[in-house]
């Protein structure tokens, strides 16, 4: 992050785009930045490092019922 970047947060600066923050979408400018930083989120771009390590999942089977047993 750069001195410039820094100081333009300070005074309400979206993180996306650096306009001026919007009350109503706070601390974003827009819903457009809004929805960029969630899919950064979604995406796996933003990551919280932890020393944990990853729960393993177990593959999950979903067996549906054959539909010709249905009609019996």
């Amino acid at each position: 992050m750069t001195a410039n970047n820094t100081q333009a947060r300070a005074k309400g600066a979206c993180p996306i785009c650096g306009r001026p923050t919007e009350r109503r979408h706070r601390p974003f400018c827009s819903p457009r930045c809004q929805d960029v930083d969630l899919a950064r989120w979604l995406t796996g771009a933003y990551v919280v490092q932890t020393e944990e390590q990853p729960e393993v999942e177990d593959d999950v089977v979903v067996r549906f019922p054959d539909p010709e047993s249905r009609r019996k």
